[in-house]
């Protein structure tokens, strides 16, 4: 099979018949002539040996632990060879010996494609990509091509022995041997044969590690028809296995091929191969992303969608290194096409995400004032988007994020504080808060008592404060925030008592240990158990869902209730009970005691629905995002 290289450039056969003979005038041999000649024979010597046809040693592989310094002679053979080559085409082009180096090269070559190709076939183990990029450094010190660095770097190795695993240790050999391999085969003109065999057996080692990651060649058409529980599914995969094939598979793969043909002559072949061997699979792996981003936009996505806008900006620079060839550029520019259409996709889903809670027309009252399902639903959601706020603030630095009005200057608090919210991203979170808490101020009114309005107010704030202080909103919205947002809910809580409890403080006297006619005292503990009983039989299907909230609103009723009933109670029970006209009316109902034992069982919301007429519902209970 005829070949470029050597054999074409050096094999001219004369037309003359007494070609390659001596002529008849002798003719002086130089000591060159005697040394390209000697070349010749040891190259001869060495290549019959290891000649497939003629010997029974070829069937082993010359670069196998028994044969290393028939190896090193070996490569060192063929390039004396094509010095000796050289040499006759320049001082003797019509000599038989030029066309028997030919011959032997040819051999050579034949037997150096054989061990290239059983050494990328049978080492595939130790040229995994991960232990390729551990034994790099490693493979570069141990190269055939500078023979007296080898034989340092054999005793290197001896030394190292335990310093290194077994796999490294043959990884690095293998590498060396097939960078050995490539730079002789190169500088003898089989750069093509080379690249072949290199392209071959790489590419089906690229493919079948990506098929183990799971990485699947998804188009838009596919993608787009998936229900989103099956896509969900598929990007989870997804995102387990790019950073692997980026930083594993890819990288290993651009170590290996910048080692294999790192030689001065092998830049093009070094090309060539890297990107054909992976950039069909880089694609593959890097347009889903941006076919995910072209799906369909709902708020259940966007934090998928974020974790993949998070997963290739973070291998940005690697990629960008890794196939920082030209003939691989398509791959870099999909990488950063999918960033564009993910950042796209981000800020449509949060601009449909403010438009809901715009459009949120509930008009069904939380049964006992608790906490809204929009409240749960907006506050998780938006503490999730805090735990993306460097992707968020990549986003808005090329898309700012714009809101429909400013903030209220009032809404951080003072403007000088350290805490001032500055960031855009937090003012964009801020402004979705500040919506969902006017969101709230309308559903209040559909309480029948304004007591229950405040309690409302009060649950729904505090749970606003608590998911703020409790997630990275805090660092983002600040201390300040959550301050003046915390002194509004106890605003909201004293609301709520001075109108849901005003009529049992009013049955209280302002001075109970003043002297006062005994029908007076009837009269007001007549009125104080009426308002009290009456006044807990409401509330207790009120609700304060917040732990820490509910115990601060008993604490501060029974301050203001019990000291004051309990030095009445004790100034005026026995006379009352004494009194002939009192008769059998139970006109001392409550020991001070009972009072703790009844405030301690409000605000669990055991009993009935209170003030609210209907139950439903909320379209929020089930919405998508993350759960609490």
């Amino acid at each position: 099979m005829p070949r470029k290289g050597m054999r074409t450039i050096f094999f001219k056969p004369s037309t003359s018949p007494t070609a390659g003979t001596p002529s008849s005038s002798p003719q002086r041999v130089t000591f060159s002539d005697s040394l390209m000649d000697e070349n010749i024979q040891i190259a001869r010597s060495l290549i019959t040996k290891w000649d497939d046809t003629s010997q029974p040693c070829s069937s082993s592989s010359l670069f196998s632990s028994d044969n290393r310094q028939d190896a090193k002679d070996y490569l060192k053979a063929v390039y004396n060879l094509q010095t000796a080559m050289h040499y006759f085409i320049t001082h003797h082009s019509t000599s038989d010996k030029l066309v028997l180096a030919q011959t032997l090269m040819q051999t050579a070559m034949k037997r150096l494609e054989r061990e290239f190709y059983q050494m990328l076939k049978i080492n595939g183990e130790y040229l995994d990509h991960e232990s390729v990029s551990v034994s790099s450094s490693r493979a570069s010190r141990a190269s055939f091509s500078d023979l007296e660095d080898y034989e340092v770097s054999e005793t290197e190795s001896r030394i190292s022995d335990d310093a290194i695993s077994e796999m490294e240790r043959v990884s690095t050999a293998a590498m060396a041997d097939l960078k050995a391999i490539a730079d002789c085969m190169i500088s003898a003109g089989y750069g093509k044969e080379c690249a072949r065999i290199y392209k071959i057996i790489r590419k089906s080692v690229v493919d079948e590690a990506l098929y183990h990651l799971g990485v699947e060649r998804l188009n838009f058409n596919v993608i787009q028809k998936m229900d989103w529980d099956v896509l969900e599914i598929k990007i989870k995969n997804w995102l387990r296995a790019v950073r692997a094939a980026v930083k594993t598979v890819f990288a290993g793969e651009r170590i290996l091929c910048d080692t294999v043909f790192s030689g001065p002559s092998s830049a093009s072949i070094r090309v060539s191969c890297f990107s054909q061997i992976v950039k069909d699979g880089a694609l593959d792996l890097l347009v889903f992303p941006e076919n995910v981003a072209k799906c369909k936009k709902t708020p259940e996505k966007m934090f998928r969608t974020l974790d993949l806008y998070e997963a290739i900006s973070d291998l940005s620079p690697d990629i960008a290194s890794i196939f920082s060839f030209e003939s691989s550029s398509a791959v870099r520019s999909q990488a950063a096409n999918s960033l564009i259409r993910l950042g796209e996709a981000v800020r449509t889903m949060l601009a449909d995400f403010e438009a809901a809670i715009h459009k949120d027309t509930s008009k069904t009252p939380v049964p006992g004032g608790g906490v809204h399902p929009l409240t749960r639903y907006v506050m998780n959601y938006i503490a999730f988007l805090a735990d993306y706020s460097g992707s968020l603030a990549e986003i808005d630095a090329e898309w700012p994020l714009t809101s429909n009005s400013p903030l209220p200057e009032a809404y951080f608090g003072s403007p000088e504080s350290s805490d001032s919210i500055s960031s855009p991203i937090a003012v964009r979170l801020a402004w979705l808060i500040l919506v969902v808490l006017c969101k709230l101020d309308g559903k209040a009114e559909l309480y029948k008592e304004v007591a229950q309005s405040y309690l409302f107010l009060a649950n729904n704030l505090q749970y606003v404060v608590v998911k703020v202080r409790s997630s990275n909103l805090k660092f983002l919205i600040g201390e300040e925030w959550i301050v003046k947002h915390e002194a509004k809910v106890r605003q909201y809580a004293a609301n709520y008592e001075r109108m849901g409890w005003d009529k049992v403080f009013a049955s209280l006297p302002e001075n109970p240990t003043a002297e006062i006619p005994i029908p007076q005292v009837r009269n007001r503990f007549r009125r104080f158990n009426l308002s009290f009983e009456d006044t807990c039989k409401r509330h207790s299907s009120w609700i304060v869902s917040d732990p820490k909230l509910r115990d601060e609103i008993k604490i501060s009723l029974a301050k203001r209730i019990a000291p004051v009933y309990r030095e009445f109670y004790e100034k005026y029970r026995v006379r009352v009970l004494r009194d002939p006209s009192t008769g059998n009316e139970p006109l001392v109902r409550f020991a001070p005691d009972d009072l703790d034992n009844h405030l301690s069982d409000l605000f669990h919301g055991t009993i009935g629905s209170g003030s609210v007429s209907s139950h439903s519902t909320s379209p929020y209970s089930s919405h998508g995002g993350r759960s609490p």
